[in-house]
């Protein structure tokens, strides 16, 4: 007689413990199906974003595969004003050339390339960029880092040894000729650097310089978070 209300108990704890499984997996199913998808939203090829060179840079002492930071200055909005990335943003970079200054008057030549951005909430995302100039906001560029804005159309845009102080400038060079300015207040160029000189200048890009970094594709990101 005890062994039957001891068997009839068991089987009713088991069939409770069946009719909880069976809600469980009836729940969380559904409670899956209504958590939200991420939205992204787009950053399209060409913005520029503004940046400030986190350590110098010098031609001197670079050497390809070299990598640096610069700190994003004003924050980058999506199409429809969602804030994507903001202020203080790092944006990664690398050297890809370098060429020192020679002794029959050519300037030393620098490129960069930059290839992610690190939101302060800890996200990361891999980006495909470029060096121009700030005030080119109607630039617009390809794969390959050619830039085409204002008469620099087709001419890659990397440092240049030069401008104030033995400074750099951001120009453009075409086919490995001479330097053509187009950096307003970066320094100054004239025009182009003649045999007279003994020795260009090489490039000294220091910590706090400022410039912009071109889109060359397109990012997709979440609205910016705090963490």
């Amino acid at each position: 007689m005890q062994r039957n209300k001891s068997n009839s108990k068991t089987n009713r704890i088991v069939a409770l413990l069946g009719v909880m499984l069976m809600v469980i997996g009836t729940v969380l199913p559904v409670a899956a199906q209504r958590k939200k998808k991420p939205v992204y939203y787009s950053i399209t090829a060409g913005r520029t974003m503004h940046v400030r060179l986190n350590q110098d840079l010098e031609s001197e002492h670079a050497r390809i595969g070299d990598t640096f930071t610069s700190t994003v200055v004003d924050p980058v909005y999506s199409k429809n004003g969602v804030l994507l990335i903001p202020q203080g943003s790092i944006v990664g970079g690398r050297v890809t050339n370098v060429i020192r200054a020679q002794k029959n008057g050519k300037p030393a030549t620098m490129d960069v390339q930059f290839s992610s951005v690190q939101l302060p909430n800890g996200v990361r995302r891999a980006i495909n960029g470029s060096l121009t100039e700030l005030s080119t906001s109607n630039s617009t560029s390809d794969n390959e880092g050619t830039v085409s804005a204002n008469k620099t159309s087709n001419r890659k845009v990397k440092f240049i040894g030069g401008g104030a102080a033995g400074g750099a400038v951001i120009g453009a060079i075409a086919g490995g000729g001479k330097g053509l300015a187009i950096g307003a207040g970066v320094g100054a160029v004239a025009g182009a650097v003649t045999g007279r000189l003994r020795k260009g200048h090489e490039v000294k890009v220091k910590s706090g310089t400022e410039f912009g970094v071109i889109l060359n594709q397109a990012i997709s990101l979440t609205a910016y978070r705090a963490a």
